[in-house]
């Protein structure tokens, strides 16, 4: 595994970094950690003042978190993109969905667990009405709020790839906004209902 600034996507965070520590010659690494949450500013802010510290050998800064949000994405944007001398970005989280389209221009992606079969979500995103919002949203009521990220991800990816939305930058937030969500503790079935109905909006005609 190379040490370069890029973004990996996994489910085996721990994995990776010691993956990418065994890889070491003579680089030096610093990791900022979030294994339950979401990536802070006082996260970010950290990272960009290890970026600053000035150093001869190449140092490797790891962020890794289960939601990097779009505020902490544009933070970190300017030393991503204009990084001081020795110095690499690596950031690892869970999913692709929630890199924002500034920081994937400047990075390449990386996915190590393309092995991993996606659910299928039963919803047809092209024919999404506010009739099939409500049935879906109905069929999801007792969904729990893990398998609800579980869900949105692939709702999200399906979104994407289907080219039936306007999915701009602002618009993709919608999707790190419902793992936000749901990691204070919002209803999943709310959670759910509200990115459908905003995706809904999106549609193109």
């Amino acid at each position: 595994m190379r040490l370069i600034s890029q973004v990996l996507i996994t489910n085996d965070i721990e994995g990776t970094i010691a993956a990418l520590e065994s890889a070491v010659t003579t680089e030096r690494i610093v990791k900022i950690l979030e294994e339950e949450k979401a990536f802070s500013v006082d996260d970010a802010k950290l990272a960009i003042e290890k970026a600053y510290m000035a150093s001869e050998e190449t140092t490797v800064i790891i962020l890794t978190a289960k939601i990097f949000t779009p505020l902490v994405q544009n933070k970190l944007l300017k030393v991503i993109e204009e990084p001081p001398k020795n110095k690499e970005f690596i950031l690892i989280t869970p999913s692709k969905a929630t890199i924002l389209p500034t920081i994937r221009s400047r990075l390449p992606i990386v996915i190590l667990n393309e092995e991993k079969k996606e659910a299928l979500t039963g919803l047809d995103l092209q024919q999404l009405s506010l009739a099939s919002v409500y049935e879906y949203t109905q069929t999801h009521k007792r969904t729990d709020a893990k398998a609800m990220k579980l869900l949105v991800e692939n709702i999200s990816k399906e979104a994407i790839r289907s080219q039936q939305f306007d999915l701009d930058e602002k618009t993709l937030t919608l999707f790190t906004n419902a793992f936000v969500a749901l990691d204070v503790g919002s209803p999943p079935q709310f959670v759910l209902n509200t990115l459908l109905l905003k995706l809904l909006a999106r549609k193109k005609r």
